[in-house]
């Protein structure tokens, strides 16, 4: 079982690093239309508004494997605003210090801000499981379904 485990901690971050692949195709597939009509930061946070249902979906079924609800919906953009905010950081240092064009910039400071985007969309999208019994009547059974390792508390109370 301590191989599950370690495929299953290897796996999750891989399955959010191919999302995200797919979610910067999005914004780039949105950001390069609106850029030649706009100033770059303004293309730049409309693409990233419009990218942001899709990698919620994507992030909820396939890296987490877990249910969307309305209430991860709400709370989801509070995964962005870190990323939002450590992307828009690295656009303006690459684009206006360090003269990088503003076509290519949003690609790069992507990929610097892809750890901490990992860390906060999974502490939203999927919590830590709770011992008790009534979180884990609520939602342990979706929970486990998922085959995390980090789901091994819950499991330790379940009756075998």
């Amino acid at each position: 079982m301590a191989g599950r485990s370690a495929g299953g901690r290897l796996a999750q971050p891989v399955r959010f690093a191919a999302v995200g692949g797919v979610n910067t195709a999005t914004f780039y597939a949105c950001y390069l239309p609106l850029h030649r009509l706009l100033p770059y930061f303004t293309a730049y946070s409309l693409a990233f508004a419009l990218s942001m249902t899709g990698s919620f979906l994507l992030n909820t079924y396939f890296t987490y494997r877990t249910r969307p609800t309305w209430k991860k919906f709400l709370l989801f953009p509070l995964t962005q605003v870190t990323n939002y905010g450590m992307q828009s950081a690295g656009l303006v240092a690459l684009v206006g210090w360090c003269g990088m064009n503003s076509t290519l910039a949003p690609l790069a400071a992507a990929a610097f801000a892809l750890p901490a985007g990992y860390l906060v969309s999974r502490r939203i999208l999927r919590p830590p499981a709770r011992a008790g019994a009534t979180a884990g009547a609520t939602a342990g059974p979706a929970q486990d379904a998922a085959g995390q390792a980090g789901a091994a508390p819950v499991r330790s109370g379940d009756p075998a």
